[in-house]
Order: C-alpha cells, then sequence, then structure tokens
C-alpha cells in the first residue's frame, strides 16, 4: 500500500495508461516472455543456437525482473529508468541475435518490444517530472 501511495503522488504525463492496464498487459507479455525466452533457453539446450544468442535474452530478464525493485522497492526513478533503458536496449539485441535462427521468436517478441518502448518514454517523462 506504501508503494501504491507513493507511485500515486508521482507526476505523470496525462497520456499515462490508467493503473489498472498494466496487470493484463504484462500477465500477456509474460505468456510471450514465457514462450519465446524458454524456446531460446531449450534451443541454446539442444546446440542448435550457439551460446552466446541466450546471453541478451538472459540479461533482459534481470533487468525486466530489477525494474519493480527499482521503481518500487527502492523508488527511485532514476535507477528505474537507466534500468529500463538497459532492457529495451537489451531486448532490441535479442531480437536481433535470434532472427537469424529462429525468426518467429523475433515476431512473438514485437508486443513486449512496443510495451518497453512505450513503458521507456514513460518512465524517462516521469523521471524528469520529478527531478
Amino acid at each position: 500500500m506504501t508503494t501504491y501511495n507513493w507511485y500515486s503522488t508521482l507526476i505523470k504525463p496525462t497520456w499515462s495508461p490508467p493503473a489498472w492496464l498494466f496487470g493484463p498487459v504484462w500477465t500477456v507479455l509474460y505468456i510471450l516472455i514465457a514462450i519465446s525466452f524458454g524456446a531460446v533457453f531449450y534451443k541454446v539446450w539442444k546446440r542448435e543456437v550457439p551460446r552466446i544468442v541466450a546471453l541478451p535474452f538472459a540479461l533482459n530478464l534481470v533487468f525486466n525482473l530489477s525494474f519493480t525493485y527499482f521503481q518500487f522497492t527502492l523508488q527511485n526513478n532514476l535507477l528505474a529508468a537507466a534500468d529500463i533503458l538497459l532492457c529495451l536496449a537489451t531486448l532490441i539485441w535479442a531480437m536481433v541475435a535470434i532472427f537469424s535462427h529462429k525468426r518467429w521468436i523475433t515476431f512473438i517478441n514485437i508486443p513486449y518490444l512496443a510495451w518497453v518502448s512505450f513503458a521507456t518514454v514513460l518512465q524517462l517523462t516521469i523521471t524528469y517530472l520529478n527531478l
């Protein structure tokens, strides 16, 4: 409850989505992430894809999961902004790295890329507005 109270006091842009939207969006995205990232790690394990291809996927998971800690536990917009930039960068890297091996994995991550791109602009805007 303290976290919600803190977040609700932040200045947000008028185009910020309502809080109720985040749950359903992330539910769908985490299903896509589980399928696609799981496929990458499985393909690496089966040696159908070079091991280095899994690196950006693993890093993306770390940055994805770290965001909530930085934003809501530490309540640190600057760390959250840096983290989401790393999340976006590793996602792009991952999509490029897997494209020549398993194109469907790149394509299934387009909704995730769209959301993280939007979330990055949103987080950078919130960070700026609350300096």
